[in-house]
Parts: structure tokens; C-alpha cells; sequence
């Protein structure tokens, strides 16, 4: 960091020269504090266990204080602990803030793809808090049909993606915003719209949506209601919401959504027990380096993650 100390405010609780930290030991070091596990925090950060140990070691030795208390179960941090990882988070921030301050002079953009009203689940604050810490930065927005659950972010076409799960994830690294219990639409005149909830087995002979060949087997088979390698329901083929509203409301085709989404006049959602939950969440290839998607992720973290456990 010797060439870009100056560009940095340190509060003054940080007790640790310059000289002997790196951006890469704090975030490091974030990132076990806040998945609160050793391995957990190892995967996140694409590497083996042991050498993220030993540079957390590495750094209570240069600090000369434990940051965190150990155990079977996880991590919790101390309450030197507590006060760095307020204070990394500040200047990890900065050191982006800085990266994406430079990008944005050079006309930096950033394309961020989604599928159907994902974009609008993540919410509005993180388009603010976006456009506050990275101003100047040029946002597109990317809609995706059901084909690609990645929004583009595996073709290149996006640079990340407000999506769904499930999908493969292969090279993609991904951060759960929130989990969604799913129901099944119905005509608000179906038999079964007055029921408080639903079972696959109530619905084994109706009409199920699919979506077309080639579509990522893991998340055709989740959103046709079907297991992972089973044969698929049969149905029409559709690519986007709308063709999905309108087949139910015409032909009384069922599909799946999330809980709580307003519905057009003349459809129902009724929750379906048995279902795993969609989790609704950023995906980014785990290959990048981009201090925007840095930014972004870090935004949604704080707006969707509880604070670190300390001990």
C-alpha cells in the first residue's frame, strides 16, 4: 500500500503501522468476520483453509492483539476484533471508492443483468447507495429471459447479475440477498385457488410451464416443479413472465413464482409445501477483479447481511 497510504483516512482506533498490513490481510480477515467460518470465509475468497489461517495469525501477530475467538463451531470476533473489522471495512471501502474514482474518469461502466422483477426485489437502496459511493460510473441494466438464469454474466454480456437460484454455479460466485418460499399460480377460479396450500402430488395432472431445451437442466427442472434429473412436466414452452401470466389466465397452465409478488387480476399464488425455497441473489464470475463489482457486493452485504457475532 506505500504508494497510496495518503489517499486514505485511518481512524484513529486503528493501532497498526501501514508498513506492516495489506489490503489483502484485511480482507482476509472481513471476510472471515463476517461468514463467521474458517472455511466458509476460505471458499468465498477462492483459496485453501490453511493459508488463510496462517495470514489471520499472521496479522494478530503484527496487531499483537486476537482478533478472534476460536471454536469448533465457527469464529466470533474479540472486541479488538470488533473495532478493526469497523475500521477495515472503512478503508477497504476507500481503497475501492479509489479504484472506481479512477475507473470513472476513464468512462468506467458497469452492466448489471436480470431476469424478470429481480432487479426490483434487490431493492432501491442499492441502486442509491450504488450511485453515491461510485459516482460517474455508467450503470446499463440487462433484462434476461428464463433462458439464461445468469442474466448474461456466464455469455459476457453482463458484468453481474441480480438472479435466482437454483443454477449451476461453476465459476460463479454467489451472495444470498434472501430466501423465498414459492407457490404455485392459478386462475383465481381454479378448484384449488381457495386452498391454504399446495402439494406436488395435488397437481399431477395439471399443465405445467417448461422451459426450452438447452436451458440449464438444474434450474428448468426447480421452476418445472420436478426433481433434478427426473422427467420433466408436461406443458408449453415459455421464455419470459409475461407468456407465463398470460398462459395461465388463457389455458389454466400452472407455473411457480415467489410468495408475495402482486399478481394480475384473475390469478392466485397458493403456497407449495415441499418446495426448497428461490433464493433471490448477486452472481459474479469468480474470476474478476473488478473494484465495481467490489463496490456492489459490499453495498448489498451491508444491506442484507446481520452484523458479525462478537464474543
Amino acid at each position: 500500500m506505500g504508494g497510496v497510504q495518503h489517499l486514505f483516512r485511518i481512524p484513529d482506533t486503528v493501532r497498526v503501522s501501514l508498513r506492516r498490513m495489506d489490503l489483502r490481510l484485511l480482507r482476509y480477515f472481513v471476510a472471515v468476520a463476517e461468514e463467521r467460518h474458517f472455511g466458509r470465509a476460505a471458499d468465498r475468497l477462492h483459496m485453501t483453509q490453511p493459508p488463510l489461517s496462517r495470514a489471520i495469525r499472521q496479522l494478530e501477530a503484527d496487531l499483537g492483539a486476537v482478533l478472534l475467538h476460536r471454536s469448533a463451531s465457527g469464529v466470533t470476533l474479540t472486541a479488538a476484533g470488533t473495532v478493526l473489522y469497523g475500521d477495515a471495512r472503512a478503508l477497504l471501502e476507500q481503497a475501492d471508492q479509489v479504484r472506481a474514482r479512477v475507473g470513472a474518469a476513464e468512462g468506467a461502466t458497469i452492466t448489471i443483468g436480470t431476469i424478470a422483477d429481480s432487479a426490483e426485489d434487490a431493492g432501491s437502496r442499492l441502486a442509491a447507495a450504488f450511485r453515491q459511493r461510485n459516482p460517474g460510473v455508467h450503470v446499463r441494466i440487462r433484462e434476461a429471459d428464463f433462458t439464461d438464469p445468469t442474466a448474461g454474466l456466464r455469455s459476457g454480456l453482463a458484468d453481474i447479475a441480480v438472479t435466482r437460484t437454483p443454477f449451476n454455479r461453476t465459476g460463479i460466485t454467489t451472495l444470498v440477498l434472501r430466501s423465498d418460499p414459492v407457490g404455485v399460480v392459478l386462475r383465481a377460479d381454479d378448484p384449488l385457488a381457495g386452498r391454504d396450500r399446495l402439494h406436488l402430488g395435488d397437481l399431477a395432472d395439471r399443465q405445467w410451464f417448461q422451459l426450452p431445451e438447452g436451458t440449464d437442466p438444474i434450474w428448468r427442472a426447480y421452476w418445472n416443479g420436478t426433481a433434478r434429473g427426473g422427467r420433466l412436466r408436461d406443458g408449453p414452452v415459455v421464455r419470459t413472465i409475461t407468456e407465463c401470466m398470460q398462459g395461465t389466465l388463457w389455458n389454466g397452465t400452472i407455473g411457480m413464482m415467489p410468495l408475495g409478488h402482486a399478481l394480475p387480476d384473475g390469478l392466485i399464488c397458493v403456497p407449495l409445501a415441499g418446495m426448497r425455497p428461490s433464493r433471490l441473489v448477486l452472481a459474479w464470475k469468480k474470476s474478476s477483479t473488478d473494484p465495481l463489482i467490489r463496490s456492489f457486493t459490499r453495498i448489498a452485504a451491508e444491506s442484507y447481511r446481520p452484523a458479525p457475532a462478537a464474543g
